[in-house]
């Protein structure tokens, strides 16, 4: 296969890159309350499910000869119903993510103001830096992202490197010993967004000139290559935090901060917390300008608007006004709106939508396809009976039925 059809290698990084970001800073809290083992069981749970339905939109994909957006896969099978669901669903997924990303910046300025400056800053200012400064890049257009991302890119994987070289001389085994099942389901949500990477599958089936073969293999190499960072992530922050006392695991999620600034409070190093607050930082923003900027495309798509070289200024507000205001009314919305992302709207979009699509297309429309997910309708069903379970479940804890914080 040529060079010229995408390089194999190429999209596994584009998966991982989609993958890997500022949730992943919320992982080491979540799955780190029910033990190192059982976050690892539900990392492999979650890795399996999110890469069948990733293989079931590969399925959808290949129905077409033209290049497709996941709006018009879904519309194709589900119709215009269908079509307004994802339209909405995409929506407020990416406003849960700004949120999010908005939300930790303000614990992040905080933190690091008060450890270097001994100065306490209110939350909000680093919600409106974050917004203000970076939003204007958002502003400039794709040319200027994409060139402050390279250069964010580059700082995060230097401080993950060092954090790596530095962190694992003080881990502790026996803190990985601890193990609490109950509440080892509160972390499939953020686990869900942490592996969604779905919505650049057409662009990788264009990437890649619609070799089906080798886009199942970047999206294996590139979900397990995010897999081994998550674990040698989650490796270091629950070797080195405990789960009990002021600042360890328990206390940081009540508190509603992330695993980065719970490492900086427990390393003997300097240099090691610095590091653990600087991926923390570059985490933050290369997520929140891919995310703002696909969310500004996505509705100026939505609402005809023609493409300028610098973006439509009240798409920009229309983008980040309203999770800006979020997050300075409710500042502790970190990992509530990640669970939102993951448990509702990632599920919805990523987990029912891609398996009525195939049943649909397989079992109705008679859609005739260069791949199929091999199982048939029982591999189906269990696929949905468990995305529905997930949507469930995270329904029942934001209407107050179920609740993490009783179970500690």
């Amino acid at each position: 296969m040529s060079d010229r059809q995408g390089s194999l290698l190429g999209g596994a990084l584009l998966i991982t890159g989609s993958c890997v970001g500022a949730g992943m800073l919320g992982l080491p809290i979540l799955t780190g309350l029910a033990g190192f083992v059982p976050a690892f069981l539900m990392f492999c749970i979650a890795w399996l499910f999110m890469t069948c339905t990733a293989f079931l939109l590969i399925e959808v994909n290949s129905w077409f000869v033209r290049p497709v957006n996941l709006l018009t896969m879904i519309e194709h099978a589900l119709g215009s119903f269908g079509k307004r669901v994802c339209w909405v669903v995409y929506v407020f997924l990416f406003y849960a993510l700004l949120v999010a990303y908005i939300s930790a910046s303000g614990n992040l300025c905080t933190s690091f103001f008060a450890g270097v400056f001994d100065v306490k800053l209110p939350m909000w200012v680093g919600n409106v830096v974050l917004v203000s400064l970076f939003g204007f890049v958002v502003y400039q257009g794709t040319r200027a992202v994409d060139l402050w991302n390279r250069a964010l890119m580059i700082g995060k994987i230097l401080c993950f490197l060092a954090l790596v070289v530095l962190g694992v001389q003080q881990v502790q085994v026996k803190l990985l010993t601890h193990v609490d099942m109950k509440v080892s389901l509160f972390s499939l949500p953020i686990l869900l967004i942490s592996f969604g990477y779905h919505n650049m599958i057409p662009s990788l089936m264009t990437y890649m000139h619609g070799d089906v073969k080798r886009v199942r293999k970047a999206i294996l190499l590139g979900s397990l290559l995010a897999f081994f960072l998550y674990f040698v992530w989650e490796f270091l922050v629950l070797g080195i935090v405990p789960i009990e006392g002021t600042h360890g695991l328990i206390a940081s999620y009540l508190q509603d901060m992330e695993g980065a600034q719970a490492l900086a409070r427990f390393v003997t190093s300097p240099w090691l917390g610095i590091c653990a607050q600087g991926l923390a930082f570059f985490a933050i923003l290369t997520s929140f300008l891919a995310q703002a900027l696909s969310l500004v495309h996505f509705l100026g798509d939505g609402l005809g608007l023609t493409q300028q070289k610098k973006e439509h200024v009240h798409l920009c507000v229309l983008v980040l006004l309203p999770p800006l205001l979020l997050s300075w009314i409710y500042p502790k919305l970190f990992f509530g709106a990640l669970n939102f992302a993951g448990g509702i709207c990632a599920i919805v979009l990523f987990g029912v939508l891609p398996v009525l699509a195939v049943w649909i297309g397989r079992y109705r429309k008679q859609e005739q396809s260069s791949y199929r997910l091999l199982g048939g309708r029982g591999v189906l069903l269990g696929i949905l009976t468990f995305g529905l379970f997930v949507f469930s479940f995270e329904f029942l804890v934001m209407s107050g039925v179920l609740s993490l914080t009783k179970q500690l």
